[in-house]
């Protein structure tokens, strides 16, 4: 599937931020469908047990995917998580190469629900969430000392064009 646009990177979230050294610093892409993708691993540093990635930090990632859905067409408004269900399916490894996409299910003015899953590079999933947002506004959501452009502020040219998403039912 084509990428139409890459995501902006922030300087410090735990997933996508350019400067934490001990984050995933994860790339997010706009796909044709309207979907959100990554390409990504984990490193060490996320063990949980040895050579599994420790379950927050796979929440945190489904969060986060499931949360940049919006941006595909509201790239100026913010997804603050309310409810969030996550659904382990296999162990998931680090320093090995995953995918991941993410996808709006349903919207309102006020909020939105999401789905997001994390693949292996065979295409098994491994992990899944759905996921329901409240709408925030720059302002409402980066405390008063920053600004959003000084948190969002890595835009990383990486060639990356296409991903091959494994076959989904839940992201037709």
């Amino acid at each position: 599937m084509k990428v139409v646009k890459k995501q902006k990177n922030s300087r410090n979230c735990i997933i996508c931020g350019m400067e934490n050294a001990l984050g995933v610093q994860a790339p997010f892409y706009n796909m044709e469908d309207g979907s959100v993708g990554s390409l990504f691993s984990f490193k060490s540093a996320h063990q949980s047990y040895p050579g599994r990635t420790h379950g927050g930090m796979i929440s945190a990632f489904l969060d986060e995917i499931a949360g940049r859905a919006l941006w595909v067409k509201s790239a100026n408004i913010y997804g603050v998580t309310t409810t969030m269900n996550v659904t382990f399916r296999k162990p998931v490894p680090y320093e090995t190469p995953l995918i991941a996409r993410g996808k709006i299910l349903s919207e309102s003015s006020m909020f939105f629900s999401a789905i997001a899953a994390i693949y292996d590079s065979d295409g098994t999933l491994l992990a899944e969430c759905s996921a329901r947002y409240v709408k925030l506004t720059p302002e409402k959501t980066f405390d008063k000392s920053v600004h959003e452009d000084e948190e969002m502020c890595y835009d990383v040219k990486d060639g990356v064009t296409e991903i091959n998403f494994p076959l989904d039912k839940s992201f037709e």
